[in-house]
């Protein structure tokens, strides 16, 4: 199944697979757009709203019944696309606010943050939807869908909605006049203490974050 006929008359758009696949796919085009840099002044908002809409499917997939694939051994796609250089263009999009703090497990009592990279974990996702997709374009919808709604658990839903909490801190700060401190010294590869998490009023978010991603500068 290609590209083409995603969204051909033939697929009933108002089955769920097909409602799926489609705001699977919108998610893959728009966020591979915004990586090429060409408007990064819209590129917290507009991330903010795809991972929104993205989650709606994750959603719809999660209080769905168990979805168990046709085959008992799942079929070989062959090599996975390299996202390598979607998670570089995102990063460098994004710095300096790429590297956040996430609580893996907020039910895990006494769970320390630990750091992540929106860059990162965008891929992440992209990398499970695009399994999925892949299964969906070859006609095995059962699979496609099981492989979503499997990873939807697994990785891709606390990824996403990790990712569109910092989102929303972002804009959060710069709507309500809430720079945040620099960010230097908190990176994935190092131990995050209490001190490093409390953000202060700072200047970051004024000077580097709200004007060239488009949220306006704070006042």
């Amino acid at each position: 199944m290609s590209d083409a006929t995603l969204h051909a008359t033939a697929l009933n758009p108002d089955d769920f697979s097909v409602q799926i696949a489609d705001q699977v796919e919108s998610f893959l085009v728009a966020v591979t757009e915004v990586a090429k840099g060409d408007e990064p002044a819209s590129a917290v908002p507009f991330l903010l709203l795809e991972v929104s809409q993205l989650l709606l499917a994750g959603g719809r997939l999660g209080a769905h019944e168990d979805i168990v694939p046709d085959e008992r051994y799942e079929p070989d796609l062959g090599p996975e696309p390299d996202v390598d250089q979607l998670r570089e263009n995102l990063a460098r999009l994004l710095d300096p606010i790429d590297v956040y703090s996430e609580v893996f497990d907020p039910y895990e009592p006494r769970t320390a943050p630990v750091p992540a990279r929106i860059s990162d974990d965008l891929a992440g996702v992209i990398t499970d939807l695009r399994h999925g997709m892949a299964h969906f374009r070859s006609g095995r919808t059962t699979e496609a869908l099981w492989w979503w709604q499997f990873s939807y658990f697994s990785n891709w839903g606390p990824t996403a909605s990790a990712v569109l909490r910092a989102l929303q801190s972002v804009l959060i700060h710069v709507r309500l006049n809430q720079p945040l401190e620099e960010l230097d010294g908190l990176d994935t590869d190092q131990a995050v203490g209490d001190e490093t998490l409390e953000f202060e009023a700072g200047k970051v978010m004024a000077e580097e974050i709200g004007g060239p991603l488009g949220t306006g500068p704070t006042t």
